[in-house]
């Protein structure tokens, strides 16, 4: 996986996707967190060396969200969800072109320009959930500081402006899906044309908002937060109350030390 300790995008103002129609950025994706994924390689009789993808727990115990997220929705979400998401794709891609390589490239080779492959919806599930738990931590919410509150203020007009969007772009995603907060670099993907370096005013913040698997990866922005707003993330706690999840999850939820770490990382990128 990437040594990157964990990458992530920013938003631009008032920017809600679902697509990003005409974007071959995919094969270009910035190196993602890794999301502590572990390779392991098993080497199968009379075959040759494979690597598997390990599913990794929480980064704390499934009871240390509560109340805000219980016990019982971390043993049916992760024991349940995420751990089929990771053994479905090792299942998939043993023995093809994928096996060996990153989550990461894996998510962007097998989205295939929009065109995706049978096995990118397990990829994209499986780095989703793993960068979701990373999103959280106990005692969580409040506001970020230093460089991240900045670059929030100048992209939104404010920290309040940021939480406003971030909520309805997850409360809007219709049917299953994400919101996030990301990096986006606005580097150009041409390729006969040099790609020019990016200025500091062409580095924003964006939110967007993804259906089903899909996540910010895929366009090559850097991912920095997100909420998963699959029903199943939250209804045994909040029922049908969507909205009371996401408020939930931004006022107590949310490791903005995790978000500020993804940024620097972020930004060492795109310097």
């Amino acid at each position: 996986m990437s040594a990157v300790a964990a990458t992530c995008f920013s938003s631009l103002s008032s920017t809600f996707v679902s697509h990003h129609p005409g974007s071959n950025w995919g094969s270009k994706s910035i190196p993602l967190t890794p999301l502590r994924f572990k390779q392991t390689h098993v080497r199968r009789a009379g075959a040759a060396v494979v690597a598997k993808l390990e599913l990794q727990p929480p980064p704390y115990p499934f009871d240390a969200l509560e109340p805000h997220m219980s016990k019982q929705t971390f043993e049916f979400h992760w024991g349940k969800h995420h751990r089929s998401y990771v053994d479905n794709l090792n299942k998939q891609i043993v023995g093809t072109e994928l096996d060996g390589k990153s989550l990461e490239d894996i998510v962007s080779i097998t989205y295939n320009k929009g065109e995706m492959l049978p096995s990118f919806n397990n990829a994209a599930q499986a780095w989703n959930h793993q960068f979701f738990w990373e999103s959280m931590k106990p005692g969580g919410g409040g506001k970020p500081s230093g460089e991240l509150l900045a670059q929030i203020e100048k992209d939104f007009g404010s920290f309040e402006a940021f939480v406003t969007e971030f909520k309805s772009a997850a409360a809007t995603q219709f049917g299953s899906g994400w919101a996030w907060l990301a990096y986006k670099t606005m580097k150009l993907d041409v390729g006969n044309a040099i790609n020019p370096r990016p200025s500091e005013d062409d580095k924003k913040l964006v939110i967007v908002k993804t259906p089903n698997a899909v996540n910010p990866l895929v366009w090559g922005y850097n991912p920095l937060l997100t909420i998963d707003v699959w029903e199943h993330a939250y209804y045994l706690d909040y029922q049908n109350r969507r909205p009371d999840y996401i408020s939930i999850f931004m006022e107590n939820l949310v490791s903005w030390d995790a978000v500020s770490a993804r940024y620097e990382a972020a930004k060492a990128l795109a310097a």
